[in-house]
């Protein structure tokens, strides 16, 4: 078998040759009339633009229907964007599982033993999809790949000054978020105005590596120390939701991130430390992690209660859920039951552990994720991150071999996702619009850049 026929990163797909032979092709660019005598035409970008930004900026304020009215607006604008088509448009392997992963959905949601609550979770699922699909023909252009992150950075911002100052005056607990029994239910966990320090956590996780970033990215004095000011207030408000999910996250993404800058800044580096750079500052980072987590009372209770299973209400919680969800996959391991919460809540009865409890999800996203479209679908979900994992690591050999700053946006854009996915191993707010609409954010920056046939990494 040749190289072609093992191509599994699908490096050598050429989508858009058959595009430009396809009735499909032809299709899409149905409008192009319309857009050669349009003076609209020209304004296209910032108006896609816009909306992106309106749901960035409004998604931690307003309810979920109000979000979901703007994804509404984006995906609309995307299909007449789409319709007149336009000289740079580009198909690309990650769009196309991305396309098969919705899919596999669609063919979940027919084949659901409740398929009318299916159909919501795919309206929802489209929704994200199509939002992805509108951020990354938006950011194919750096300026606004640039405005974009500076948007929810500022926006993230303003969530995190009230974080700060529930941490300091106090802020009413909305629910049982504590153990009771443990040496934490005193303990204020801020929520902001998300309502919930879980997803405030999951929030704000990405402005933490993209505020690093941006001290990188942004010129001149002021706006540095205002990347800085982000990076330390962002880091604060996470932490003081005593999320450990979200802790776990935000590990994940600093040693990610870390290792990164170290593949980065390595080669400039003279010889003899090359070798023990990294190494050497993946140890000082782990030794800082452990002291402050040991030196702070409050943060190493809540850490241990990571490891003591049973011993705490919201581990035991989980467990009986993800007892639960392994016998929900077993009775549908290949397609599942069709995706979204709705669904969810109406299987989810027949199966659970302990009747005085139920559940709202799988408190984790591989196991909502395989509950939701099966094996089929998280295989198809896995290997879309293989490919992005690829794209990313190639497209920042380019970026180094030119010194682009670019490359500071795309190292935290795959660290976020690194924590991102951390974090969702024991939680499901990565399903909440406030926090989906930044995942796909996050995979549109990756694949918004084009890797050349050859980089720096891919020599090195």
């Amino acid at each position: 078998m040749g190289y072609a026929g093992m191509d599994v990163l699908l490096r050598h797909l050429d989508l858009e040759g058959w595009r430009s032979h396809s009735g499909v092709g032809r299709l899409l660019g149905m409008l192009r009339g319309w857009q050669e005598k349009s003076w609209l035409w020209r304004w296209v970008p910032a108006i896609g633009g816009g909306l992106v930004g309106l749901v960035l900026v409004l998604a931690p304020f307003m309810p979920s229907g109000m979000i979901g009215l703007l994804l509404m607006a984006g995906a609309g604008f995307w299909l007449l964007w789409t319709l007149a088509g336009e000289p740079e448009g580009r198909w690309s392997p990650p769009h196309l599982l991305v396309l098969s992963y919705w899919g596999i959905a669609v063919l979940a949601t027919v084949l659901s033993p409740v398929p009318r609550a299916a159909v919501v979770g795919l309206g929802k699922l489209t929704l994200y999809l199509l939002f992805f699909a509108l951020a990354e023909r938006v950011m194919r252009h750096e300026r606004w790949r640039s405005r974009l992150l500076t948007v929810y950075l500022l926006t993230a911002l303003a969530v995190s000054v009230e974080a700060i100052r529930q941490w300091i005056f106090g802020a009413e607990p909305l629910a049982t978020w504590t153990d009771p029994e443990s040496a934490l239910a005193n303990v204020t966990r801020v929520y902001s105005f998300l309502g919930n320090p879980n997803l405030l956590a999951g929030y704000l996780l990405p402005s933490v590596p993209l505020s690093a970033a941006a001290i990188a990215v942004w010129r001149g004095a002021l706006p540095k120390l205002l990347a800085m000011v982000m990076l330390g207030m962002n880091g604060a408000s996470l932490i003081f939701t005593f999320s450990r999910g979200g802790w776990l996250g935000l590990a994940a993404a600093t040693i990610v991130g870390v290792g990164l800058l170290g593949v980065w800044y390595v080669p400039r580096l003279p010889e003899r430390w090359r070798r023990w750079g990294v190494p050497l500052l993946m140890g000082l980072l782990a030794l800082t992690l452990v002291g402050g987590v040991a030196s702070v009372p409050a943060l190493r209770e809540r850490v241990a209660s990571i490891f003591v299973a049973r011993g705490d209400s919201s581990n035991n919680f989980r467990i009986n859920v993800w007892m639960a969800v392994q016998q929900m996959i077993q009775a549908r391991p290949w397609l599942g039951i069709g995706p979204g919460n709705v669904a969810f809540n109406q299987v989810y009865p027949l199966y659970q552990v302990n009747v005085r409890f139920t559940a709202l999800s799988a408190y984790s996203i591989f196991l909502e994720l395989l509950v939701e479209v099966g094996v089929i679908g998280f295989s198809v979900f896995l290997w879309l991150l293989l490919v992005l994992g690829d794209r990313a690591w190639r497209c920042l050999g380019q970026f180094r071999a030119s010194r682009n700053p670019q490359g500071f946006w795309l190292m935290a854009a795959v660290a976020t996702m690194a924590g991102m996915l951390t974090h969702g191993l024991v939680d499901t707010i990565w399903f909440r619009p406030e926090v989906a609409t930044l995942w796909w954010l996050m995979v549109a920056i990756v694949v918004s850049i084009v890797p050349q046939e050859r980089s720096g990494l891919d020599n090195s």
